[in-house]
């Protein structure tokens, strides 16, 4: 009974169905590789990069823009890779062009990315989602953190490379919430998430 139980067990595992340990995609930070192929999530792709829809969306849009060269994050950037972001850069606007001409947005890289593979947001600026839970998320996109795409670019021009200070960024994650709009502080969450709203996000004709 054993040998026969074993047989069946050995002719389950060379069925060629996928098991639970196959559709293991690796640690959560590798996400973004998985996310580049998911059908339900790409917006748009041309030969050298991929536009996603941000499976936790911080705003009512957003957007990541990933190459498809590997490059895990900023400081994997070479002086010929200029070309490359403003490529991704390129493609986020002309997305948001045909998406909401109506909403402000922002263009940026977080200093000390979580997930790995390089990746460019543009989020719009009213920050009305559901996702966006915690006083790291918001710090994240409202303070120095968030590096806009052109100072990155610019960076790379002057210096070479990109680098930023780890523990320094990562403090300011923990900054008082403040309004991004006004600068007012705020006691929680919720008391932000309800101010934000008394501000227009809409673009200045």
């Amino acid at each position: 009974m054993k040998m026969a139980s074993k047989r069946k067990t050995d002719e389950k595992m060379d069925s060629g169905k996928p098991s639970k340990v196959q559709k293991f995609t690796g640690h959560w930070s590798q996400g973004l590789l998985t996310s580049m192929d998911d059908p339900e999530l790409v917006v748009k792709s041309d030969d050298r990069a991929v536009i996603i829809k941000d499976k936790y969306p911080k705003a009512k849009h957003h957007f990541l823009v990933l190459p498809k060269e590997t490059l895990p994050n900023l400081k994997s950037l070479k002086p010929e890779h200029v070309d490359l972001l403003e490529h991704l850069e390129k493609m986020a606007r002309h997305l948001v062009d045909t998406t909401d001409k109506t909403l402000k947005f922002r263009y940026g890289y977080h200093a000390v990315p979580s997930m790995s593979h390089l990746h460019l947001h543009a989020i719009s600026q009213d920050f009305d989602s559901p996702c966006l839970k915690t006083k790291k998320h918001w710090n994240s996109f409202t303070t120095e953190y968030f590096v806009d795409s052109k100072d990155v670019i610019e960076r790379l021009k002057k210096h070479g490379k990109v680098e930023y200070d780890i523990k320094e960024n990562t403090a300011l994650l923990n900054n008082d919430l403040r309004c991004h709009v006004c600068g007012s502080a705020q006691k929680n969450m919720p008391a932000l998430k309800t101010h934000i709203k008394c501000h227009s996000y809409k673009v200045e004709s």
